[in-house]
């Protein structure tokens, strides 16, 4: 595995499946700040699919994507708050 980025908060969502991660996500972003990064470690492969459309929804830059043993990394960079809600 690569060098992973610098997060400020991780959301560790293995064993968990649709929409179940997404939803974590969404409550997490709402207590970071803008410019902020976010690690989210999952097992389910449709976080593949969902947390790139989660970020290009709602704004947010997915700047590392990893995956490893059946392990994904995200990484993403939250939007200003104006773009989350």
């Amino acid at each position: 595995m690569s060098r992973q980025p610098e997060s400020h908060e991780t959301l560790d969502t293995s064993g968990l499946y649709c929409p179940e991660p997404i939803m974590m996500m969404h409550n997490r972003v709402r207590e970071m700040a803008p410019g902020q990064v976010l690690e989210i470690i999952a097992t389910d492969p449709a976080t593949t699919r969902d947390v790139p459309k989660f970020c290009t929804f709602l704004g947010h830059e997915l700047i590392e994507q990893q995956e490893e043993a059946g392990t994904w990394r995200y990484y993403i960079r939250l939007a200003a708050s104006d773009q989350q809600d």
